[in-house]
């Protein structure tokens, strides 16, 4: 391929970038890179033809095309190409990549061989099941994946779901000053067994429907009240939203969502209702039918 040919490639290429045609973008780079692996300009291509391919949710080929970006990139100063790489390999659990690409990011990766399990903080994330979207809370257990810890109202979602979000912040949660990210989901990594459920509880004031939530979660249960659901537009979802801690008006009955065995959910219901002398009960609980 003559240098002039490539050139023409590649304004095509960026023509259909701009017009979001992904799968074209990449295969022009692609037809490029063949030829031109290693200019200096290359490593953009690389990126570009990666780039692409994760937004067409196709992650061996993001990964391929994601090792060839990487390693034509400045380790150390926040180069997304490894970024985009981590995200990759994870989904590929290539963890000796992966771990690779977090630290040639700028990340400190907590030592060790396989799978990353540390403590990244919490964060937010957007699940997408069928159009259907809901923002709960994770546990970061590395740069790209967390553990959902709210009981999900979506259909088919589930509370301790290990999740693959984006590495971009789409809107943020304030909770008592401090600013948390909300990233929108990529795929569901690791599937629940805790099934959903729905009970209907009567409770005297916000400190029992805080107990009941307490209770569920010692047990490594969720328990997620109605009063806690805070429906947004897509706007406000994805802007600054402020919210409290708090599992919201816990006077009167009220629907509760909650993640647990049914025996199990049934044995913590009582117990919940017998320790307050009044204004504690429950009634209606029923397995949510599972849509995914």
């Amino acid at each position: 391929m003559e240098k002039a040919e490539a050139r023409e490639l590649v304004e095509r290429a960026r023509g259909a970038w701009e017009a979001e045609e992904w799968l074209r973008a990449a295969e022009l780079y692609e037809r490029v890179l063949a030829h031109f692996p290693d200019l200096e300009v290359s490593a953009v291509w690389w990126y570009d033809a990666a780039l692409a391919h994760k937004f067409l949710r196709n992650w061996a080929k993001a990964y391929e095309l994601g090792r060839e970006a990487a390693a034509r990139s400045p380790r150390g100063e926040g180069d997304p190409a490894y970024w985009n790489l981590g995200i990759a390999a994870t989904i590929q659990r290539d963890w000796a990549t992966a771990r690779d690409a977090w630290s040639g990011f700028g990340i400190r990766i907590p030592d060790g061989e396989g799978q990353i399990d540390g403590g990244f903080g919490q964060a937010c994330v957007r699940l997408d099941t069928g159009g259907e979207r809901e923002v709960v809370w994770i546990e970061r257990l590395c740069p790209t994946r967390g553990r959902i810890v709210n009981v999900p109202v979506t259909g088919g979602r589930r509370y301790g779901e290990v999740v693959v979000h984006d590495g971009e912040p789409k809107g943020e949660r304030v909770v008592e000053g401090s600013t948390y990210p909300v990233f929108d989901e990529l795929l569901l990594f690791e599937s629940s067994e805790l099934p959903t459920l729905e009970v209907t509880v009567t409770a005297g004031e916000a400190a029992d429907l805080e107990a009941l939530v307490e209770l569920f979660t010692d047990h490594d249960f969720g328990a997620e009240p109605a009063s806690s659901v805070r429906m947004l537009c897509a706007c406000c979802s994805e802007g600054t939203h402020e919210q409290e801690r708090s599992v919201g008006a816990g006077a009167g009955a009220q629907q509760v969502s909650l993640a647990a065995p049914e025996e199990e959910a049934r044995r913590l219901l009582e117990r919940w209702a017998g320790e307050a002398a009044g204004g504690r009960s429950w009634s209606g609980l029923a397995v949510v039918e599972d849509m995914s």
